[in-house]
């Protein structure tokens, strides 16, 4: 079953068990499966047909539900219940999340609230919590490319590529290859504290260390950055979705 197909959204085949998004891309020969923090991505040729995409999810599916189940069990550790009236963190903003029921729809900011779809009798909190993060990480990766890209110009670097991931213990990182990643959790934080992240890890183009001299980089454009570093180690726990 296709959902919201169309050339300028985002696009996401709901199978039994979970929701998978479909990334297309001309860079791409063939499919390739990830399931990361309780999300299915599939990322295809971008004319690949839907239903040859769903004969690839069919012939993996044991191995997707596997995935899923072992990552599950990190979703009984966490304090949040997934039920309309909780609030979830964007840019340092308390939203309330609103489930109401239908037909699958993916999360969307709407008058203040994080609002979403769900089958009646399939409001488990795994599946809401799966649409939630791709919610954020759709978001995390228009945002942080934005600033990325803002911020390059004004440190005058150009980074090979910008991408968001999923660190365990790290908010981004930057290749030797000029390429910045970031964690896409970052996105819940305070503004001041995603621009922190972002020009941190833009200076590493320019120092690939932390020398007195990467920190003296940081601090022309973000005088308050041990601030922001004292911020991190106090709230990163909270970080979560």
């Amino acid at each position: 079953m296709d959902l919201n197909r169309s050339d300028c959204s985002p696009e996401y085949i709901e199978t039994k068990g979970y929701i998978a998004e479909v990334i297309r891309t001309p860079r791409k020969k063939t499919a390739t499966i990830k399931v990361e923090a309780g999300v299915v991505t599939i990322v295809v040729p971008e004319n690949m047909e839907s239903t040859r995409i769903s004969k690839v999810l069919t012939a993996k599916h044991r191995w997707i539900l596997e995935k899923l189940v072992l990552q599950k069990e990190a979703l009984f550790s966490r304090d949040k219940q997934y039920i309309s009236g909780e609030a979830f963190s964007y840019l340092g903003r308390n939203y309330r999340l609103k489930i109401q029921n239908g037909p699958f729809t993916p999360v969307k900011l709407k008058h203040g609230q994080l609002t979403t779809t769900q089958p009646e009798g399939n409001q488990d909190a795994h599946r809401i919590r799966k649409a939630l993060l791709l919610w954020y990480q759709e978001h995390a990766k228009i945002k942080l490319t934005e600033k990325a890209k803002r911020y390059a110009r004004i440190l005058e670097v150009i980074p090979t590529a910008i991408g968001i991931k999923t660190f365990k213990s790290r908010w981004g990182s930057c290749s030797a290859e000029g390429q910045i990643d970031f964690n896409w959790k970052i996105i819940m934080a305070p503004n001041r504290i995603v621009d922190y992240i972002v020009v941190h890890e833009l200076c590493h183009l320019k120092h690939h260390d932390h020398s007195p001299r990467f920190w003296k980089e940081v601090e022309q454009v973000i005088p308050n950055y041990t601030e922001c570093k004292e911020w991190l180690k106090v709230n990163s726990t909270r970080l979560v979705v």
